[in-house]
């Protein structure tokens, strides 16, 4: 959630960061609007406040003076009840305002970082950085899917039989690879410092909104409908939920937190992308690394957070390339992001395979998230980023490690995982 008083002291600022996002200036406008309606009750209603207690204080003195002179009537101030009346009406109007301010707020995206590039589309991103050499085999490549299919590690029939279009059952060794890698992956995060955890995959409404997925994605979620509870999109939303309506000290921070869940999409905005495969799937498994940092210190954290997902690619020997988004391909919640894309020898390019970002104190905002600093209370800067996402992990693995003769040949950092050097 944007800051109120930023966007009441610098409007044109704030409209021209939207503006390079891609995003419409409605709800600003009519924030602004109701803003200063707001103000105008609250003024009013604190300057009617502060009149009524003048004139109780003034009306206690006469009233002691005049109640020592016998046969007197007590004094009663003239027109309290109705100055409290009005006082009630402007701050109930003043409170429907105020809650209409704030849905509005939620419809508006973070502002970018001034370090990112301005630009109209992902054509626009730009490459930062490369590592290791894009394997392209001396035979015809395959893609995930055919080799997933031949080595029948993974079933896409009785997937769609089971559940529908986007679903897989990966057998034998492609459950096998699965969990090693996210066993890898796991270990892996926890030996660079942060602090794991298993976290529900149904959330509230509230924990939805916290991070930023209510009310911008309601139609990209799964919803229990009787209980009204949300499946996660990614673990993002409970890891970075943890501290909601909390107060952090400052010595706490850097706060480094990681987890594995199972994600659920509903890939609304995704008809006819990646359709074979399990690159885009409803349900899919990833490793989350999540930081609650200082402002001042949230941007190095972030380069941290790249190196630390980017890690797990060298440790398999798999080649990638860091890409910083421009302003009009940052999520929701983002004020900078990187994406880590990784290179697939059968699709012949790179793929993202992390996002990671800083949203800065937007997130913290919305969960009401604080920490202690001089004996006064600010707004930590939430970081997130895959660590990674494991299916497309897998299909890195399935296509840069395909052999001539059909099987698959596993990274040595993941063999004491998987129990074997190569599938097939």
């Amino acid at each position: 959630m944007l800051d109120i008083q930023l966007i009441r002291k610098e409007p044109g600022r704030v409209e021209k960061a939207l503006a390079s996002r891609g995003a419409e200036p409605k709800a600003l406008e009519e924030i602004l609007k109701l803003d200063e309606k707001w103000r105008k009750l609250r003024g009013e209603a604190d300057a009617l406040n502060a009149k009524r207690n003048e004139l109780s204080r003034k009306t206690g003195e006469l009233r002691k003076k005049i109640e020592k002179e016998k046969g007197k009537e007590p004094l009663y101030p003239v027109g309290m009840h109705e100055m409290a009346d009005r006082i009630k009406a402007a701050n109930t109007e003043a409170d429907k305002l105020k809650v209409k301010i704030d849905s509005l707020l939620l419809t508006l995206p973070n502002l970018p970082h001034e370090s990112v590039p301005v630009g109209k589309n992902a054509e626009e991103n730009k490459v930062v950085r490369k590592w290791g050499e894009p394997r392209k085999p001396a035979f015809k490549a395959k893609e995930h899917w055919e080799i997933g299919e031949e080595l029948g590690i993974i079933d896409f029939e009785r997937g769609a039989r089971m559940s529908g279009h986007r679903f897989a059952v990966l057998r034998g060794d492609g459950a096998k690879l699965e969990r090693a890698l996210i066993n890898f992956m796991a270990d892996f995060a926890v030996k660079r410092g942060y602090l794991e955890h298993i976290t529900p995959h149904l959330v509230t409404a509230a924990t939805m909104t916290g991070t930023g997925q209510l009310p911008k994605f309601e139609e990209e979620l799964y919803r229990c409908e009787r209980d009204g509870l949300y499946l996660i999109p990614t673990a993002e939303v409970t890891l970075a939920n943890m501290h909601a309506g909390e107060q952090l000290k400052e010595e706490q921070l850097p706060l480094n937190y990681c987890g594995y869940t199972p994600c659920y999409r509903r890939e609304a905005g995704a008809y006819g992308k990646d359709i074979k495969g399990i690159m885009r799937q409803h349900q899919f498994d990833k490793i989350e690394l999540v930081k609650f940092a200082r402002p001042e210190d949230s941007y190095v954290e972030l380069e941290k957070l790249v190196k630390d997902a980017a890690a797990v690619l060298e440790a398999l020997g798999l080649p990638y390339q860091v890409v910083e988004l421009c302003t009009a391909d940052l999520g929701f919640a983002s004020a900078k992001t990187y994406d880590i894309e990784v290179w697939l020898a059968g699709q012949g390019k790179y793929r993202e395979i992390s996002s990671c970002s800083n949203c800065e104190d937007f997130q913290a905002r919305r969960m009401n998230c604080r920490f202690w600093r001089k004996n006064k209370l600010e707004f930590p800067h939430t970081l997130n980023g895959s660590g990674l996402a494991v299916g497309r992990t897998m299909i890195a693995i399935i296509e840069n490690c395909q052999q001539a003769d059909g099987s698959v040949e596993i990274p040595a950092a993941l063999v004491p995982y998987f129990g074997k050097k190569k599938i097939g």
